[in-house]
């Protein structure tokens, strides 16, 4: 299968000066009286800083769904590109342990918000709705998009244009963006709730194409699937306007202490490509992954992307 990485963004975006920003779902770590201890409802109520309260239990809760490379479960055990980003920078803030709540992709920022856990660890892209819900980390990973297409692709996919007026269906992960993109599209397309979903509906002929981010496709085709094969990756285009896009880590509003010490780590891991690939580099994340410099999550919650082009 091909295995570009955006390499035409990436250029771009060094040309421009700017970086891409955090993820999609929002958060501050709300202000509480007891730190989670992944026990009960995982969250914490009342007053003070729950960075300090993290910090005196040694351990940070995270809700994630389950998307391999970013966060999942193997064997029982949580790992992930995220996650090995997270246990490396709230290790660093004297925050030993990060366990992982399993939840819905739609319902983690509610759950966030909720004090289910503290913080979101998915890779989220980052989107101004999202933004008004919760508070982005800087990015950690810029993202294109891919689709997962039977051995041969015998639709000669390319893109999400390529669903425009072909009666052909794409499947799409309910709550990522690429559902967005093909509404925007109005392209022909069913929402399935996670990537192995999206991979069955391909294989049972539901779905011609299953489009999700490049990094994600190709693992699970390298990992799991057989019989199929990503195209190149993309940046999709809406009216003219590409949508770049990148992830990051996602607080409640209130706890700016939490995101700001957390920010300030992880510039410090993204100023340093050997170390950036040391941490997230076993999970199929390569240097078209390191965000660029001068974009930030302001500027990606703005929405305004044609400043970007």
């Amino acid at each position: 299968m091909h295995r570009t990485q955006g390499h035409d963004r990436r250029t771009f975006f060094r040309g421009t000066g700017l970086v891409l920003s955090a993820a999609a779902l929002g958060g501050g770590l709300a202000a509480c009286s007891r730190t989670s201890t992944g026990g009960g409802d995982g969250g914490s109520e009342g007053g003070g800083d729950l960075l300090s309260q993290l910090q005196d239990a040694g351990k940070i809760v995270v809700g994630f769904a389950g998307e391999a490379p970013y966060s999942f479960e193997d064997g029982g055990e949580l790992q992930g590109a995220t996650v090995a980003m997270h246990r490396e920078i709230f290790g660093e803030l004297g925050i030993d342990e990060v366990e992982g709540k399993l939840t819905d992709w739609n319902s983690l920022i509610p759950g966030l918000n909720s004090r289910q856990f503290d913080a979101v660890s998915a890779g989220m892209s980052i989107l101004p709705e999202r933004c008004a819900e919760a508070a982005f980390s800087e990015p950690e990973f810029q993202y294109t998009t891919a689709l997962m297409v039977p051995e041969g692709n015998p639709e000669g996919l390319e893109n999400m244009q390529s669903f425009v007026d072909s009666g052909l269906t794409v499947a799409t992960m309910s709550g990522a963006i690429e559902s967005t993109y093909a509404t925007d599209l109005e392209l022909d397309s069913i929402e399935v709730g996670g990537p192995q979903d999206g991979v069955d509906a391909l294989k049972a002929g539901n779905a011609d194409a299953f489009a999700l981010t490049a990094i994600s496709l190709n693992y699970l085709a390298d990992n799991t699937v057989d019989g199929v094969e990503v195209t190149e990756s993309f940046v999709a285009e809406i009216d003219g306007v590409k949508q770049y896009g990148a992830g990051g880590t996602v607080f409640r509003k209130e706890d700016t202490s939490l995101l700001d010490a957390y920010n300030e780590k992880l510039a410090e891991i993204v100023a340093d490509e050997e170390r950036y690939l040391s941490i997230v580099g076993d999970f199929g994340f390569t240097a078209e992954e390191l965000p660029p410099k001068d974009m930030t999550a302001e500027i990606l919650c703005s929405g305004d992307l044609s400043s970007l082009q």
